[in-house]
């Protein structure tokens, strides 16, 4: 199984690193893609380098996808094959992870229609008594 994470510049370092780490010291194949060529860098400095571009990136060789938040879901979302990447993983039925902002892609990408997901409350436009589906 391979996994893969959606970011861009100024992501949140904790929630791209650990998840990416954690799932090496499991022996689980890491992939990261981005809307540029090059390292991408997060809020707090970290580089981390970039595997794939938008262009190059084949959903359907991932076994699942993690998002991370930050400022870098804000940016993704104007980016059509960032939207069509979601897509596909969630019309698949594969497993996403979208930590914090990370699902302002997914509410973009229109995937999230009937269905919960957690996030940080300005995402879902409610507060924390809301509990209505995106």
């Amino acid at each position: 199984m391979k996994a893969f994470i959606l970011s861009a510049d100024h992501f949140e370092d904790s929630e791209l690193l650990v998840p990416y780490y954690r799932l090496k010291e499991e022996g689980i194949a890491v992939e990261v893609g981005a809307n540029k060529h090059g390292p991408i860098v997060g809020k707090h400095g970290y580089e981390v380098a970039v595997d794939k571009t938008l262009p190059d990136i084949r959903p359907e060789d991932y076994g699942f996808l993690v998002l991370p938040g930050g400022q870098a879901p804000a940016a993704l979302r104007k980016e059509p094959a960032a939207l069509a990447i979601a897509k596909a993983f969630l019309s698949s039925s594969r497993p996403v992870a979208a930590i914090c902002h990370g699902p302002q892609l997914l509410v973009s990408a229109d995937v999230l229609r009937d269905r919960r997901a957690t996030c940080y409350r300005a995402v879902g436009g409610g507060t924390e008594r809301s509990r209505r589906p995106l």
